[in-house]
């Protein structure tokens, strides 16, 4: 359960930046913050973290930061998936050999 919960929060805090670049878009396009569709995504994108870190704060009461933590990285290969899937982001081969090592390194650390 607790490391669901974690996945979770990493998924959180992959969406959260999605929606705090749908934000950038957003104000750049708008040229205020006080837009409503500007104001909706940054306040949608704290809330989603606010919610993260309270979730974070109970998995680590369950769970040792040096296990659990290693986690978090996924974040560096779920981000890049939604900034191609959004906002057409392309990405170079080498890009991907990096993401597969980020993957291989969180394998290992968990699994230690």
């Amino acid at each position: 359960m607790t490391y669901l919960v974690a996945l979770i929060c990493v998924m959180g805090i992959a969406a959260g930046q999605i929606l705090f670049k749908l934000s950038a878009n957003s104000l750049h396009k708008t040229g205020s913050f006080f837009d409503p569709s500007t104001l909706l995504t940054v306040f949608s994108a704290f809330a989603l973290y606010g919610i993260t870190t309270i979730a974070w704060i109970w998995v680590l009461q369950k769970a040792d930061l040096g296990k659990i933590y290693p986690l978090m990285a996924l974040a560096f290969v779920i981000v890049p998936i939604g900034s191609y899937l959004f906002f057409q982001e392309k990405f170079n081969p080498q890009y991907f050999i990096g993401v597969m090592l980020i993957v291989a390194g969180i394998v290992i650390a968990v699994r230690s």
